[in-house]
């Protein structure tokens, strides 16, 4: 028998990703998305999302057996996000997952979505090492964790964010200077004309004392939001470019400042950092930084593979599969707030978990 192939299913929100994965080599990457159909409303619209994933699902699938050269029958097992993200865009997913796997005869996974960002990483840079400080940054979630072996072993939460996470904080601030959504590009772009440290703003839960790896970026939010407020009570002209680039600063400081201490304190030599808010070039930049300054190894997946995509969740369904993991029961149905324990929804029998 020939090395299995997994077939990926992302639609955990308003992208409809379909990847091919062999033997951690990728073979197919397509995705559709529905962004513009929610710009106009600020944000994501579950009903809009669902909907346009019923209409992208087939051509995504199609293309990307297309693109890797394959037929339906080719497949040896399917992989699907089943939570967590919007109840109705899981729902899609999944029914069209459990359809192809019944009708190709192959096994299903139920893969959670957070777990498939680590994973991104390994499909440009190998399997990841063990142990591995893993900075997970979109925007709906911001976590430091700790993995060892990613479908083996339970996944231990360093630090979550106690709040709005950094995604989040870069959509609500970009709203309040009037750019567009999504916020994460558009501050971006609007800094690449601003200076930093034009604006002091905050550097939430980074004083003595506070927990080292917790995140909080409610509070910076509203700390730009006066900021704007002063300049328009005031009349003064307001330098989004300026805003925008102290803002973003921030975010990276505190990322970056966190995801450093937790190597150190665990002795870890190697940092990866995935989700949407990974493709923002400062966050970037200051990793690169601070990684070689300390003599970190640092992973950060291509620009592609850091927003939502099937790639992600067929590389985690690839290794489920090669260490002969336990597939979904047929009832498996999807947890829209879904804890990150383990990679999979039916985690592996292995060895207890070690302590951190």
């Amino acid at each position: 028998m020939g090395k299995p192939v997994v077939l990926g299913i992302e639609s955990s929100c308003d992208e409809t990703g379909a990847g091919i994965v062999r033997d951690g080599e990728l073979l197919a990457h397509v995705v559709a998305s529905s962004m513009d159909e929610h710009a106009r409303y600020g944000g994501v619209v579950p009903e809009i999302a669902a909907r346009a994933h019923l209409h992208a699902f087939n051509p995504v699938v199609r293309q990307a057996l297309d693109q890797a050269g394959l037929r339906l029958n080719q497949l040896d097992a399917v992989a699907v996000t089943t939570g967590p993200g919007l109840s109705g865009a899981l729902q899609v997913g999944l029914a069209g997952a459990k359809t192809l796997a019944y009708s190709a005869g192959v096994p299903l996974y139920g893969v959670h979505h957070l777990a498939g960002h680590v994973a991104a990483d390994t499909l440009e840079h190998g399997p990841l090492p063990e142990p591995c400080v893993v900075l997970i940054v979109s925007g709906g979630h911001t976590s430091l964790l700790l993995v060892r072996d990613l479908v083996r072993e339970p996944i231990l939460h360093l630090g979550d964010t106690l709040d709005d996470a950094a995604g989040e904080c870069f959509d609500k601030v970009a709203r309040i200077l009037g750019l567009p959504y999504p916020g994460g590009p558009a501050i971006d772009r609007a800094a690449r004309d601003g200076d930093p440290e034009a604006v002091a703003f905050p550097r939430p839960l980074t004083r003595p004392g506070d927990d080292p790896y917790a995140f909080s970026f409610s509070g910076l939010k509203t700390a730009a939001a006066r900021w704007v407020e002063r300049h328009r009570v005031r009349g003064e002209e307001l330098s989004v470019a300026d805003g925008a680039a102290a803002l973003q600063e921030a975010v990276a400081d505190v990322l970056t400042r966190k995801a450093l201490a937790a190597c150190r304190a665990y002795d870890v030599r190697t940092l990866v950092v995935v989700g949407g808010v990974a493709a923002n070039s400062r966050v970037r930049g200051l990793a690169e930084e601070r990684c070689a300054a300390a003599g970190i190894e640092l992973r950060v997946p291509p620009m592609t593979l850091c927003t939502d995509n099937g790639a992600m969740i067929a590389a985690v369904g690839d290794l489920l599969v090669r260490a002969d993991a336990e597939p979904a029961p047929l009832n498996v149905s999807i947890d829209p707030s879904a804890p990150l324990e383990y990679a999979s929804l039916t985690p592996l029998p292995s060895a207890p978990a070690r302590a951190a």
